[in-house]
Parts: C-alpha cells; structure tokens; sequence
C-alpha cells in the first residue's frame, strides 16, 4: 500500500510539473499588464538604456488586442504649457524621448513569437505594419527583441508583470 501511494504521488508530481515546465508560451502567458524594466537598444556597436525602468507599460488583453507606451524620464515641460505648441527643441526631446501604439497580435507558438499588427502609433510609419518578435515569458518576466527599433538598431525589452 505504501508503496503504491507512493508510485500514485510520483506520478501526479510528475503530471503536474512537467507539462508546465515543457509547455509552448502561448498567448496566455502574454495576456495581462507590463511594467517596463529596460528598453536596451544596440546601435553600431553600442548599447544604450532607452527609457529607463518604469518607464513603460505594456497591455495585452484576452481578446488579441495590445496597447503598448514607452515614455522616459525627465523629458521637457513645454514653457508654453500647450503642447501643440512646442519649440523645436522641446518637440525634438519628447519624440525622441516616446513611442505609443495599439493594434491586434497574434502569437505563433511553434517559433515563440508574437506579431503586433499596428494600427495607430505615434511612429506613424509603423501604421498598418507587421512587427514579428521573439519573445520568452519565464514567471513574472517577459523579454522580447525587435531587431528593427523605431530609432534604428535592436532593442531587448524586458518587462514584470503587474501586481
């Protein structure tokens, strides 16, 4: 009997670990909210922070529908207090300094990658493109790279879940 009740708990430890550890990432290990860790971009051979942690927040919701903001810190007011009218410095550091778009994804489990089909953005040459990304969800961690950044060169994204 001892030894039975043993075999049966072996085997259920072994059904429920393995399969989660083995498991394709999949569009659920996406859906929920992301809090920016780091944005590293490398461009000609040097690597630099994007926008800083917490600057960012990522939303992946159940229905296929994303919504994605990179903003850094210490960008400029606007002296004018009226964003429609900026001096060419200020404007210059606050679209350097962001990047927001929304649209649909989809993920393809065999490659672990996930594409953003872009609606609208505030890259306007990304609208009505397809950005397929490498991606690997490990707990609360989520990691992507996009070999083509919006301001040139590769950026590793990493993100936390929300809480």
């Amino acid at each position: 009997m001892a030894r039975t009740m043993m075999l049966l708990l072996a085997a259920l430890t072994i059904g429920i670990a393995g399969p989660s550890a083995a498991r394709a990432q999949s569009a659920t290990d996406l859906v929920g909210t992301w809090e920016l860790v780091s944005a590293i971009t490398e461009k000609d051979g040097k690597k630099s922070e994007t926008f800083g942690a917490n600057g960012g927040i990522l939303i992946f919701d159940a229905t296929g529908r994303f919504s994605i903001v990179f903003i850094a810190a210490g960008l400029p007011k606007f002296a004018s207090n009226n964003r429609s009218q900026g001096t060419a410095d200020e404007n210059k550091a606050i679209v350097g300094g962001s990047i927001a778009q929304f649209g649909t994804y989809v993920v393809n489990e065999a490659d672990k990658s996930f594409t953003f089909r872009v609606e609208r953005s505030t890259f306007p040459n990304r609208e009505g493109t397809e950005l397929r990304l490498a991606f690997t969800v490990s707990a609360d961690d989520l990691m992507f790279t996009d070999p083509h950044s919006s301001a040139g060169g590769a950026a590793t994204v990493t993100w936390k879940r929300a809480k």
